[in-house]
Parts: C-alpha cells; sequence; structure tokens
C-alpha cells in the first residue's frame, strides 16, 4: 500500500493524524484515540516514502538534522508531514488538515473572534495544547482579513499548511527552511516588507519572541501561536523564556501590545459526530494590562470571570454557549469548494484581489481633474503607483527630455 492510500484509509475514517513507523502497523488518531490498522510498514517501503517525498535536493539536509518538516497535497487533502529518524527507521507523523479553507464559521468557533482582527495593531496570541487546532484557528482569523480588508498579510510558517487565495488583501506566504532560513530572519525582513498583518506560525525561542513583540510594538497586527494550557500559562510562558533580568521589561513590552489571548481545546460531541473548539478569551483591558506588567498572573483567572462586559469568556461560560448552540457547520454535510468566496469577492473577480489592476484604467474617482487626489479611505482601494496612463502623460509633456 503506497502513501496515498494510507492517507484515503485516514480520510475515510475521519482522522486527524496518521502515523508511520518501520516495522509497525499504521496509527490512526480518531476522535482523539490511537486504532492501528493494516500490516506492518517495511522499512524499506517507509524509506522510499521519505526519500520521495523530500525530494534529492533536500534528502542531504533530513539525512543531517534526522527530521523534516513538510506540506504536501496528497489523496486531495491538505497534509502537515514530520519526516523522523527512528531507532527502527524512518517514520512519518501525518497532520491532515480541512480540506475546506478554515473560517470562523465553519470552525464553530465564536463570532466575537472576528472583532479581534479589526484592530490596526497589537499582539493575539493563540495558545493550547499539540493538536487542538491552534493552526486552523490562526488560519481563520487571517481569511477573516482577508475576506473583509485591504491589508498587506505576511505569514511565516514551518510548514505553510493553509494556503490562502487572496481576495481582498494581498497576501505574501513565507516557509521556513524553503523560502527563509528561520522565523528570525523572515522577521526581520518583514519589517522591510511593508506589512499590516503578521503571522507567525509559532514562537519556539526567546529569539522570535522578542522580534515578534517588536513587531506588534511598530504598527502591525501580529497574531502567533504558542504551546500553553491557558490563557494566563501562555503570557507567563513568553516572559518566562527570557533571562530573569529582563524579565520586567518584557512584561512591559508585552502588556503594552497585548490585544488578546485565546486558549482552546478541542471537545467531541456525539450528536454532531465531530470536535468543535472550546476557548477561554482574554481581552486585554486596562486591569489585564496591568497583571502582565506587574507579572501577577495568577490574577488573570479572576478577570476571565469577570470580564464578560469585556469580550472576554471563561471555560465555562464558552461551554454553556456552546450547549445553547443550535447552528453548527458540520464538514462534509453540504458541498462547498475548498476555498469559497463571499458575493463582493465573487462580484470583484477572482484576479482583482479586491484591488485595482496594474495597466487598467484606475476608477474616474481616482483619476479626474489635473491633480491627482488621495484615495478615499472608506472606499479600501489600495492605489498603486504610478499609474500607467499618468506616466504617459508625463512623458508627453513639453521640454521633457526622453
Amino acid at each position: 500500500m503506497d502513501l496515498e492510500s494510507l492517507i484515503g484509509v485516514a480520510l475515510e475514517h475521519g482522522a486527524s493524524d496518521l502515523h508511520l513507523e518501520a516495522g509497525l502497523p499504521a496509527a490512526l488518531r480518531v476522535r482523539g484515540a490511537l486504532r492501528t490498522f493494516g500490516e506492518p510498514v517495511p522499512a524499506q517501503q517507509s524509506l522510499q516514502f521519505a526519500r520521495a517525498l523530500i525530494g534529492d535536493e533536500q534528502w542531504p539536509h533530513f539525512l543531517e538534522q534526522r527530521s523534516f518538516d513538510l506540506s504536501r497535497t496528497i489523496h486531495g487533502v491538505r497534509c502537515r508531514i514530520n519526516v523522523l529518524h527512528t531507532a527502527r527507521g524512518v517514520g512519518f507523523a501525518i497532520r491532515l488538515l480541512a480540506a475546506f479553507q478554515a473560517t470562523v464559521e465553519r470552525l464553530n468557533l465564536h463570532p466575537d473572534l472576528k472583532k479581534l482582527v479589526t484592530h490596526p495593531n497589537g499582539l493575539i496570541l493563540v495558545s493550547g495544547p499539540t493538536g487542538c487546532g491552534k493552526s486552523s484557528t490562526l488560519a481563520a482569523l487571517i481569511q477573516e482579513v482577508n475576506l473583509t480588508e485591504t491589508r498587506h498579510i505576511v505569514t511565516i510558517e514551518s510548514p505553510i499548511e493553509y494556503s490562502f487565495r487572496p481576495r481582498r488583501a494581498f497576501i505574501r506566504q513565507r516557509e521556513v527552511g524553503r523560502d527563509t532560513p528561520s522565523f528570525e530572519q523572515a522577521l526581520l525582513d518583514a519589517l522591510r516588507e511593508d506589512p499590516e498583518v503578521l503571522m507567525v506560525g509559532e514562537m519556539r525561542d526567546p529569539e522570535t519572541m522578542r522580534l515578534t513583540l517588536n513587531a506588534s510594538e511598530t504598527g502591525h497586527l501580529v497574531l502567533a501561536t504558542v504551546h500553553s494550557a491557558t490563557c494566563a500559562e501562555a503570557l507567563q510562558r513568553v516572559v518566562a523564556a527570557f533571562p530573569a533580568e529582563i524579565q520586567s521589561s518584557v512584561s512591559a513590552q508585552l502588556a503594552d501590545c497585548l490585544l488578546a489571548v485565546i486558549s482552546q481545546r478541542l471537545r467531541f460531541r456525539a450528536d454532531l459526530n465531530i470536535r468543535v473548539p472550546e476557548c477561554e478569551i482574554l481581552v486585554a483591558t486596562h486591569a489585564v494590562k496591568n497583571f502582565v506588567r506587574n507579572r501577577e498572573f495568577f490574577k488573570i483567572a479572576s478577570a476571565l470571570e469577570t470580564g464578560a462586559e469585556h469580550g472576554m469568556w471563561s471555560l465555562q461560560r464558552y461551554r454553556s454557549w456552546l450547549d445553547a448552540r443550535k447552528n453548527w457547520h458540520v464538514p462534509g454535510s453540504t458541498p462547498e469548494p475548498p476555498d469559497s468566496e463571499t458575493p463582493e469577492a465573487v462580484a470583484l473577480g477572482a484576479g482583482s484581489m479586491g484591488l485595482p489592476q496594474l495597466g487598467a484604467p484606475m476608477p474616474k474617482k481616482l483619476t479626474s481633474g489635473p491633480t491627482r487626489k488621495p484615495a478615499d479611505k472608506t472606499e479600501h482601494i489600495i492605489e498603486i503607483e504610478p499609474v500607467e496612463g499618468e506616466f504617459e502623460k508625463i512623458l508627453k509633456r513639453p521640454g521633457h527630455k526622453t
């Protein structure tokens, strides 16, 4: 059985993960539990799978590092793959991603999350244990910006999990190891790339955290993930990653730029036969910022309980909202394209992204009169300079030397 067939079996069983190990049967994670199937995978076949996925160009890198991260679309489903060397040979940890473009509605998240990405700058952290859907929630927030605002988005991921099709936003996706050597270098580059929204796939080390905080302080909306069980632990982990002598200044910096923290986990609902995210949502009010600045993280739990009027959600209140919810999105219940468009996006056309096309005539409102007037911000139109028609006029001016 080849790799595509194995992923097909995982897809049929509704698995979230597929694990392959030389000499052992394949294992599926279905609704959070592991189960094996089939015959043991021969070591030579596992090695062939790895070589075909990684390719000859990157194979020496795998032999040196003994692991490799990549993403591929296999059997019609997007997969995040970690290839690793083990005592038995070569193994695989494959995460099967959603077959649809993640949005707040399709992930059954609370609509209040949409309000978080309307801010022009600041830091939004998405936290939770491994496999709880952090990447999907992050993708849903980016997609919300993509569908509603004309902003320049730069994502830094390892590897790229969800491929975004630009709608109203202008999106660049960079993969660590392929498009940039590291998260640190990509963040340094991003500050010179005129972004308005930055997505950092994971803050793994103090240097990445420092650059992420700097970016959120310099007028960018930054979304990042961190591994932790609660909102308070997420903030505490960021501060604790730095040396003790600078933790006070890091706490102050984090408090100044923080917008919100989303901590989530997945719970299986037997009535819907799907897993839905349960969230804890912390909004950075003045009180919360003071707790972070003074490193009084133990007080954040009480702020969550009493902060409903500020848009905060404790885990218990969020569960009550889920129990009372009537409208659910169940994947596969209705046919849908991988990246569906809103009616507004369809009207604009797939190639326009809501932006004027280079070389195409600009709207009359922007080119009428002898002098150029700035575009009205309420129209959400990004103007690209110079316009071809205006440039030709410059060439025709008397006394202009060509």
